[in-house]
């Protein structure tokens, strides 16, 4: 214990500032056979042909964090496996919850994850050295990575998700007032079912309560105790043997101290009684000068005394013993009415246990099964009380929303307008139907653009271009991910469908988000490229020895990088003219930077 509490005090001194993520090791996942990927702080972008295998990255981060395993990607060699080092501040609440697993840390502070997938389907998760749920891992995700990708993208087209971003938008206080208002609207809904059941099957409810009544009035016409049927059991075996019983109780006090009663006819019939004997014995030992002998004559007199005590105590329970022939059958007869009982309403091997659980259901479902007029009355004063108090939430609901989305709005149109969309306006059109609640609310939320001056506001999905969808995706994304305190963020080319301007001010943002955070982009865009501060390169190769493809992965920097950013631009490497644009690429974005 020592040795572990000073493990972790050192990793706390070691540890720093913010939470990264250092070294990502993936083996056998995809067309990736065994690379180690080294990430430094800021703004990590990873580059590579089309069907290199740029995607497996974000897929082995996927799963490092407790993602899906798909058994698709698991190469031939049946074992895939991903392994990450993740650098933490001491304060951090993944510590705790990593320590409470078990998890120790690595002899430089850090925190070892790693997952393994099977082709078959089997998945293993490990923290710090230990065997963990895959379920923990994905847990402390949630306070260590974020992931945004083309599939949030279309999702956000979606009004019910565009409802779901203004509520994230509206604050924590508005997402528990949803909380409670899906719990008022379950409410209301069960009443209401309720109530239609009962009036649509009044007549079966009421035969089937019939059933039940008649249970319980059974059950209440004997009225059982817990316990009562083993207490009847025993109860029953004493008195049948009580005659047998005195018999035995009696020779065994006479034993003892003799018939001291005359009871039995005192004619010396008995042998002579052990109190006697004892007694005898004591005396001849005390009246010895011998100091040892007087001290077993105090013993003797103690168990004398023990001897005596026990004579009282079989007086006390042959006097106790009943032998009532009345008695006895009583206890039968009631022995006999709940057994009849348990073989009716309990289930085998229950027994009168079993009894009173069916008869404490049985109460429930008649209290459910009530179709009087009273209890009518009494579920429908219930459920308009439910359908006010839900109205009254949805009010809330709809006024916390309206509240919210100018601001969201206006944040979001900032980012466009950074994004070469400088006459861009967004909106949501909120519209309410309080008789025709949801779980969510009243409302119907949908996110409104005009691309341009004079054009008509449209719902996003219906009214943007490919380009100018991925546009405003991405800017509703920087809004959320520029409050979102989690520290590792990766980007799975979100800049699909954009080219020019817009290109270098999306990498703009994503440089301004990796001041405060650890960012990873997949892009394809030597605008974006340009503006990080690691530059990781995909490389594909034929591998003539197992006729399959390989991945390689390496950091660029310099004269590589610049290479790199060249046939990004051109598809040509070499090329002079692409060169010479990436260099100038790279000096522009040193320059926003």
């Amino acid at each position: 214990m020592a040795t572990r509490t000073a493990r972790r005090e050192q990793a706390a001194a070691a540890a720093p500032r913010n939470s990264a993520l250092t070294e990502l090791h993936i083996r056998g996942l995809g067309s990736i056979d065994d690379v180690t990927l080294d990430l430094g702080p800021g703004l990590t972008v990873v580059t590579g042909e089309t069907g290199a295998g740029k995607t497996m990255v974000v897929t082995g981060l996927t799963l490092l964090f407790g993602g899906r395993a798909d058994p698709g990607r698991v190469r031939a060699n049946g074992r895939a496996s991903v392994e990450g080092r993740i650098t933490l501040p001491p304060g951090s609440p993944v510590w705790d919850r990593a320590a409470d697993a078990g998890a120790e840390p690595d002899e430089d502070g850090s925190l070892i994850l790693a997952r393994t997938i099977s082709a078959e389907g089997r998945s293993r998760a490990h923290l710090g050295g230990r065997t963990v749920p895959v379920g923990l891992v994905a847990e402390l995700s949630e306070d260590l990575l974020a992931v945004h990708g083309q599939t949030d993208q279309l999702r956000l087209t979606r009004p019910a998700e565009q409802r779901r971003a203004l509520d994230r938008y509206a604050g924590a206080a508005h997402l528990t007032l949803i909380e409670e208002h899906r719990a008022a609207y379950a409410r209301w809904r069960e009443l209401a079912d309720d109530l239609d059941r009962r009036r649509s099957q009044a007549r079966e409810l009421a035969q089937t309560a019939d059933v039940l009544r008649h249970g319980l009035e059974e059950i209440a016409a004997v009225s059982p105790e817990p316990g009562e049927d083993e207490a009847l059991d025993a109860q029953a075996k004493r008195l049948g043997d009580a005659d047998a019983l005195r018999v035995v109780a009696d020779e065994a006090r006479i034993a003892l101290v003799g018939d001291v009663t005359g009871e039995l006819g005192g004619d010396g019939g008995f042998p002579a009684d052990a109190t006697a004997a004892l007694a005898t014995a004591e005396r001849a030992l005390a009246a010895s000068d011998d100091p040892s002998l007087v001290l077993l004559a105090r013993d003797l007199a103690d168990a004398v005394a023990v001897v005596s005590d026990v004579a009282v105590q079989l007086a006390g329970y042959v006097a106790d013993l009943d032998a009532d022939p009345a008695h006895l059958a009583e206890v039968l007869d009631r022995r006999a009415a709940i057994t009849a009982l348990v073989r009716k309403y309990a289930e085998p091997g229950a027994g009168l246990a079993g009894v009173l659980a069916w008869a404490a259901d049985a109460q429930e479902r008649l209290d459910r099964l009530d179709v009087s007029d009273e209890a009518l009355e009494r579920l429908e004063a219930e459920r308009d009380a439910a359908r006010a108090e839900l109205a009254a939430l949805s009010t809330r609901v709809t006024e916390g929303r309206r509240a919210a989305a100018d601001g969201f709005a206006a944040e979001v149109g900032t980012e466009l307008a950074g994004l070469a969309m400088k006459s861009a306006q967004v909106s949501f059109r909120i519209e309410t139907d309080p008789d025709h609640p949801g779980a969510d609310g009243a409302d119907e939320v949908v996110l409104l653009l005009s691309a341009h001056p004079g054009a008509p506001a449209r719902p996003v999905h219906k009214g943007a271009s490919g380009g100018e969808l991925s546009r405003v995706m991405l800017a509703i994304e920087v809004v959320f991910a520029g409050a979102d305190p989690v520290p590792v963020m990766v980007f799975d080319e979100v800049d699909a469908g954009v080219g020019g301007q817009a290109a270098g001010e999306i990498g703009a943002r994503l440089a301004r988000l990796a001041r405060e955070h650890q960012v990873v982009v997949v892009t394809h865009l030597a605008q974006v490229a340009a503006f990080a501060d690691t530059h990781v390169v995909v490389d594909k190769a034929p591998d003539s020895g197992a006729g399959i493809t390989a991945t390689d992965i390496h950091t660029v920097a310099d004269e590589e990088r610049v290479r790199e950013l060249a046939r990004m631009l051109s598809g040509l490497a070499d090329s002079e003219t692409g060169q010479a644009h990436a260099r100038e690429l790279l000096a522009v974005a040193a320059q926003r930077n």
